[in-house]
């Protein structure tokens, strides 16, 4: 199936924004209830950055992932990558499921260790293709690595 360039722009674009509209099922019930009231730590970012700062991150995940799809799945090497991009995705989601929605801190950080493994993957895969596709999610890798210790901190805290 021949797919053209704008259709993968809109589908690599949509695929982020969707993993991080079935977090926000989880999370957005919960903010004002379940983790109103858990104690966080004193670095802990105000309530309403998180959706503008993910919603920047799944916009350059979108855009990395169309620079490595654009000219087909003709390659292993952009099969490869494009899957281990759907399983950090997976994972991204998985997160917001187990802390809020299971309201496990402890589970969310062992969601998070896999999803760094998994973006340092992606990376190392998309740059195989595409320097600037790696690139554009190295920000994503560093905002994960706070909210791994976010989410750590809140665990021993609570």
């Amino acid at each position: 199936m021949n797919i053209s360039r704008p259709i993968k722009l809109i589908i690599a674009l949509v695929l982020p924004q969707l993993a991080g509209f079935i977090g926000s099922l989880f999370t957005l019930p919960a903010i004002d209830s379940w983790y109103r009231f858990l104690e966080k730590p004193t670095f802990a970012p105000p309530d309403y950055v998180f959706g503008p700062v993910w919603t920047a991150l799944y916009i350059m995940m979108g855009i990395a992932a169309y620079l490595v799809w654009k000219d087909g799945l003709s390659s292993g090497r952009i099969r490869v990558s494009l899957l281990i991009f759907l399983l950090q995705l997976t994972l991204n989601a998985s997160w917001s499921i187990v802390f809020f929605g299971f309201q496990s801190p402890q589970g969310g950080l062992f969601i998070l260790g896999a999803l760094l493994f998994s973006i340092v993957l992606n990376i190392v895969a998309f740059a195989r293709v595409s320097m600037t596709a790696a690139w554009l999610l190295v920000p994503y890798l560093l905002w994960v690595l706070f909210a791994t210790y976010l989410n750590y901190s809140i665990w021993t805290l609570n």
